[in-house]
């Protein structure tokens, strides 16, 4: 069980701050490979600091997702979050804090998107069905896309967008829309790859509402029946997700140059999972859809030039 320390005096030793964003680089590398892939084209510090907001938001995941989720409570979610409040006050509790502590004195990142992320996995303990859209969305805003709102304020905006004279005083544009609309497309993306794996626990993320559109049932789904019923269901979730994907790629012009190259990676490369559910027939329940390596590598070539003309 998750537990604080008493105060200050009385924490353990930690590790280096060097030795923190190793650790968070090595879980970033190993659970997230087609994220961590676009973080390698970023400059060493700001990789550095993604890496640590990732650790965060892997852990803060693995509570109710994890091994341990079985022993999690709405009262583990509370003390993870005073956690939260030490880290944003310069107090680290455990190795990977430090990372992320460090990260929070280079970087003006704002509390709210994380407690929004625990809230979302506050969710996660009670429902297991989303009937409408809507409800999906807020889900989703707060386990992903949150996350776009956290990287946005390591990889900054381009502050000479407005080269004009009459636009010298106005302040650049923060693609604040298009990193959430990233983070939704990412999870809607998330879900459809993982309909089998959820349902063989019991959980049903594609909206009711969405699956009696064509007659398909919760019994359906949970049996995993493969029919045109399930694949014009499947076909209409790609369609919503790249409608999000479309979103995010216009706020990417916004971010500061050096950053543009690895979003404009990963989207393409998470977005190509959904090319791959539709070659696999929408068979997401026995099939598990991923990009090989060597087409994420090859797929570089075009995120370079989006991201020097788009």
């Amino acid at each position: 069980m998750l537990q604080l320390p008493d105060s200050p005096p009385r924490m353990k030793t930690l590790v280096s701050v060097d030795k923190s964003y190793q650790l968070c680089d090595q879980l970033t590398e190993k659970y997230a490979k087609t994220f961590y892939l676009g973080t390698l084209l970023m400059s060493k510090p700001k990789r550095r600091a993604i890496w640590a907001i990732y650790a965060w938001c892997r852990r803060t995941d693995e509570l109710v997702d994890g091994p341990a989720a079985a022993i999690t409570t709405p009262e583990t979610l509370d003390l993870w979050e005073q956690q939260l409040e030490l880290i944003f006050d310069g107090r680290a509790v455990d190795n990977f804090d430090v990372a992320l502590a460090d990260t929070l004195q280079s970087y003006p990142l704002n509390i709210q998107p994380f407690r929004d992320m625990i809230a979302g996995q506050r969710m996660d303990l009670y429902r297991s069905r989303y009937y409408t859209f809507d409800d999906l969305y807020l889900y989703c805003y707060r386990v992903a896309g949150t996350v776009g709102l956290m990287s946005t304020g390591v990889m900054g905006v381009d502050t000479n967008q407005n080269t004009a004279p009459w636009n010298r005083y106005k302040p650049p544009y923060i693609p604040t829309e298009e990193a959430i609309a990233l983070g939704i497309a990412s999870q809607l993306t998330n879900i459809l790859r993982d309909v089998g794996e959820d349902a063989r626990r019991g959980r049903i993320y594609i909206p009711l509402e969405d699956l009696a559109k064509f007659n398909y049932t919760e019994q359906d789904l949970l049996k995993g029946v493969m029919d045109d019923r399930w694949r014009q269901i499947c076909s209409s979730q790609i369609q919503r997700a790249r409608q999000f994907y479309a979103k995010a790629e216009k706020g990417i012009q916004y971010l500061s140059p050096d950053a543009r190259l690895p979003v404009w990676a990963a989207l393409i490369h998470y977005s190509r999972i959904l090319q791959v559910i539709e070659r696999n027939d929408y068979d997401v329940f026995t099939q598990r859809a991923f990009v090989p390596k060597w087409k994420k590598f090859r797929s570089l070539p075009l995120a370079w030039l989006r991201s020097q003309v788009l």
